[in-house]
């Protein structure tokens, strides 16, 4: 399995909205299309984190292929005003807000 964490600020009240809005698109087939395996979304002091795992490695560029897909782009607009970038001022796309993995175990079978 292969996993991916989005690091943002989000607005403290806007948990329901944004967890309303994730259940409503995870209900369509968009999440098999992009390889998700499974979202979670996790708040701490103002931070966002969305943890998303995929069965392979090419998450990314399913993702990158869905991205034109109009109900991708309609909830991206939909996060807008719950959902801010880190830090504005080095964000250019998605991918500036991906935490890089520095350390991963797992236990033997």
């Amino acid at each position: 399995m292969h996993s991916t964490l989005i690091v943002a600020r989000l607005n403290p009240d806007a948990r329901h909205d944004v967890a309303r809005l994730f259940a409503e698109f995870d209900q369509t087939d968009m999440p098999h299309r992009m390889g998700t395996r499974r979202r979670q979304l996790f708040t701490y002091q103002g931070l966002y984190f969305h943890l998303q795992d995929f069965d392979t490695d090419n998450g990314g560029e399913l993702i990158e292929a869905a991205k034109t897909d109009p109900r991708f782009m309609k909830i991206s607009d939909d996060l807008k005003p719950f959902i801010e970038a880190y830090d504005p001022a080095t964000w250019r796309s998605p991918a500036d807000a991906v935490a890089p993995r520095f350390y991963t175990w797992e236990a033997s079978a």
